[in-house]
């Protein structure tokens, strides 16, 4: 985890968490959420993702946009995102 431009997208029962840098956002998901699985896209905070759901055998395509989270939260989504090249799923927590 010491790419300075990768991000990393994990989850702890329905929470997820966004980390970049020494900056953690968390939010609330799915309750059925198990775990992300992989990230399929990442386009300057909309974030397409393969996820597992108690009710669902197979990963679900879903969709994450952080801009209105980073907004609620005063962060300025231009000058957080601009510098993420990539997303990743981290198992770390």
């Amino acid at each position: 985890m010491n790419d300075n431009n990768t991000a990393y997208l994990s989850n702890k029962d329905d929470c997820i968490c966004f980390t970049y840098k020494n900056k953690e956002i968390r939010f609330k998901g799915p309750y059925s959420l198990q775990r992300i699985k992989d990230v399929r896209e990442w386009d300057k905070g909309y974030i397409v993702v393969d996820a597992v759901y108690s009710h669902s055998i197979q990963p679900v395509e879903d969709y994450i946009d952080l801009i209105p989270i980073l907004e609620q939260l005063y962060i300025n989504p231009d000058n957080f995102l601009s510098p993420i090249t990539k997303v990743e799923v981290s198992n770390a927590r």
